[in-house]
C-alpha cells in the first residue's frame, strides 16, 4: 500500500509540474507574439528609412542642404524686392494722378 501511496504522490507531483510547465510555455508563447509583432513594426520602420534614405540621395544630387537655403533666401529676396516695386509704382501713379489733376485745374 504504501507503493501505491507514493506512486500516487509522486503522479500528482507530475502532473502538478506538468501542468506548471504548460502554463510557462503558454506564457513563453504570449511573449514570443510580442516579439515577433515588435520585430515587424521594426521592419516597417527599417524600410521607411530606406524610403527616406533613397529620396535623400535623390534630392542632395538636385542641390544640397546649404544651396537650398541660399534659394529660399534668394526667393524671400525676391518677395521683398516685388512688395517694394509694386508700391513704388503705386506711388508713382498716385503722384502722376495728383499732377495730371492739377495740371487739369489749371488748364
Amino acid at each position: 500500500m504504501s507503493d501505491g501511496n507514493g506512486w500516487e504522490t509522486y503522479s500528482k507531483l507530475v502532473l502538478q509540474q506538468l501542468e506548471t510547465m504548460a502554463v510557462g510555455i503558454e506564457a513563453l508563447r504570449g511573449e514570443l507574439q510580442d516579439v515577433k509583432s515588435q520585430l515587424t513594426e521594426l521592419k516597417v520602420k527599417e524600410d521607411r528609412v530606406q524610403d527616406i534614405k533613397l529620396w535623400k540621395e535623390k534630392i542632395d544630387e538636385v542641390a544640397s542642404p546649404t544651396q537650398l537655403q541660399i534659394k529660399f533666401e534668394e526667393i524671400e529676396e525676391l518677395k521683398v524686392f516685388k512688395t517694394r516695386a509694386v508700391t513704388m509704382f503705386m506711388v508713382v501713379q498716385a503722384v502722376m494722378g495728383v499732377a495730371v489733376a492739377v495740371a487739369l485745374e489749371i488748364f
